[in-house]
């Protein structure tokens, strides 16, 4: 017995980008990275070193050190334990990042998402509140801008009377 690790078969760079795009987001577990729209890119640096680029939410986001940390045991796990977690903060992240799926994820869970991404061409206006997640009412109102995490607010739904977090429009 030799006593050191056995070496693990580095996984491609696709592989590697879907292991970290699914790391649950440490203050919204309903979502992965990917769907979040934190990971910008997976690819190998100048050196070849694979390196890993996200963007936080926003400056000073609480969750950076267990998301940089979660990256890199999933670099580890996939043969590259040299690869680089890389913050990249321009252009920033805005909600616009948010797939769709991961919007679908947020609302199953109780969050309201923020609207989505207006789509080229005309622009459509909607009238009323953030719609709820329980009851889909769009008679909603703020009930307190603090919520669960630094990015959520908590509204209130008049219709079915139960409030709700609403991660932040950014």
């Amino acid at each position: 017995m030799s006593g050191s690790a056995p070496a693990t078969a580095r996984r491609s760079v696709r592989e590697v980008r879907e292991r970290v795009e699914a790391v649950p987001d440490p203050e919204l577990p309903v979502i992965g990275l990917g769907d979040l729209g934190v990971v910008r890119s997976v690819a190998p640096g100048a050196d070849g070193v694979l390196e890993v680029e996200i963007t936080p939410t926003y400056l000073g986001c609480p969750a950076l050190p267990a998301i940089t940390s979660a990256v890199r045991e999933v670099l580890a796990a996939c043969g590259h334990p040299d690869g680089r977690v890389r913050q990249v903060l321009s252009p920033p992240w805005t909600t616009d990042r948010i797939t769709a799926e991961g919007r679908r994820k947020l609302a199953a869970h109780g969050i309201a998402p923020p609207a989505s991404p207006a789509p080229d061409g005309p622009v459509t206006v909607e009238l009323g509140g953030v719609p709820c997640p329980h009851c889909g009412s769009r008679a909603t109102r703020p009930h307190s801008a603090f919520g669960p995490s630094r990015c959520q607010s908590v509204l209130w739904c008049t219709a079915c009377r139960e409030p709700f977090p609403h991660l932040t429009a950014l």
